[in-house]
């Protein structure tokens, strides 16, 4: 079986396994214990702290660890929610958000908020002036902006759009995701106040995920309870899998400064070159979906004109190939995406989308491999 999901989840690396594994056996105490053997587990959750603030350029204080990414933007929102009060506020979100964004707005705009979706051109980047058209200086509001989109791969104006965020006083927080580990990823360079994080996009498991909130922003917790996490989410700590965040965010910061990261670009470039010589048989049959400069190094995302991704999937699958039709969190659901709808696709072409995605565990001879059983399939 050939695995090309890695926007859905990645393998946990057998690095992050090795770490992991004292804090399931000896090292199994309580992180607030007073005792030695308490502290030093305690010491373990604090050096992976360090190891994500190192990743991208925060302090370790504005680390707080999370059960999921969905829970961390969860945990932002609802906290700026707090914030800034229903009345005389505004919230603004780009159309192709992850559910776990867009829900939780979506409930905000059912009990009184004024929340606003902004447009994204046909590459599937945010329209920066009809976003700056929306931020109101005179009233009080948050954005929430991915860094890079779940299914496309595509890379936002982050920069551009926390710097127009600032200027008109608001908070930023961003859906990050689907970027650390793909693309540089540093709030040490960019106006962001929160900014979400999932373990298992990055060869950590899943069940774990960190907030970054920039030093002096308003925080409200969700849960309270014993005071974990400076207050912030109280609960006892999940150490072994703490412990395996921080050790993939610093496998994937060598990584990315041995080649890794270029290495997966160069493959994703290999497999989609091979797929559109192989399959053209008539002019552009195969599309490639979103913008060609802005995105993340790992995600083919294609369209194959005259079939239908659902309809490949269980073929491919049988075929030994494992990949999806976009967000894992919308398989089974008969409708297009409203991510390519944002970008003004038609119906026809986001149904015969496929999204290939790959991690630095993916090999030359699987991605050679996977593009003759694919091109096998399409015309078969």
């Amino acid at each position: 079986m050939i695995y090309l999901d890695s926007n859905a989840t990645t393998q946990v690396h057998p690095r992050v396994i090795e770490a992991m594994m004292p804090f399931l056996t000896g090292h199994w105490h309580n992180p607030s214990s007073g005792y030695r053997a308490g502290r030093e587990v305690k010491m373990a959750v604090e050096r992976a702290r360090e190891q994500i603030a190192d990743w991208i350029g925060a302090k370790p204080a504005e680390i707080v660890f999370t059960g999921c990414g969905t829970e961390s933007n969860n945990m932002a929102i609802k906290a700026l929610a707090r914030e800034i009060g229903r009345k005389h506020s505004k919230v603004l979100v780009s159309a192709i958000e992850h559910s776990a964004v867009l829900r939780p707005t979506d409930a905000m705009a059912a009990v009184g908020f004024e929340v606003e979706k902004v447009g994204v051109d046909s590459d599937g980047r945010l329209d920066l002036d009809g976003f700056a058209d929306a931020l109101n200086p005179e009233c009080p509001g948050f954005a929430s902006i991915m860094w890079a989109n779940n299914e496309t791969g595509v890379v936002q104006p982050i920069v551009e759009a926390s710097q127009l965020a600032k200027e008109a006083g608001w908070f930023f927080h961003t859906d990050a995701i689907q970027a650390v580990g793909k693309v540089p990823v540093r709030v040490d360079e960019v106006p962001v106040d929160y900014l979400s994080i999932s373990g298992h996009k990055f060869h950590a498991p899943k069940g774990v995920g960190a907030l970054y909130i920039r030093e002096g922003a308003p925080f409200e917790p969700m849960t309270r309870g014993g005071g974990q996490e400076g207050g912030r989410r109280s609960g006892t700590e999940n150490v072994p899998y703490i412990v395996g965040l921080g050790e993939a965010a610093a496998l994937m910061q060598e990584e990315a400064r041995n080649g890794g990261l270029a290495r997966v670009e160069a493959l994703r470039d290999r497999l989609e070159n091979a797929l559109q010589t192989g399959l053209n048989e008539t002019p552009d049959r195969v599309e490639c979906n979103g913008s060609r400069e802005h995105r993340t190094g790992n995600v083919a995302h294609v369209s194959i004109k005259g079939k239908v991704a659902s309809e490949l999937l269980p073929k491919l699958d049988a075929a030994g190939i494992q990949c999806s039709a976009g967000s894992a969190c919308m398989t089974g659901k008969n409708q297009p995406s409203h991510v390519q709808k944002a970008m003004g696709y038609s119906d026809e072409r986001a149904f015969s989308s496929l999204r290939i995605s790959l991690s630095i565990m993916t090999t030359e001879a699987e991605v050679d491999e996977a593009v003759r059983r694919i091109i096998d399939v399409v015309k078969g």
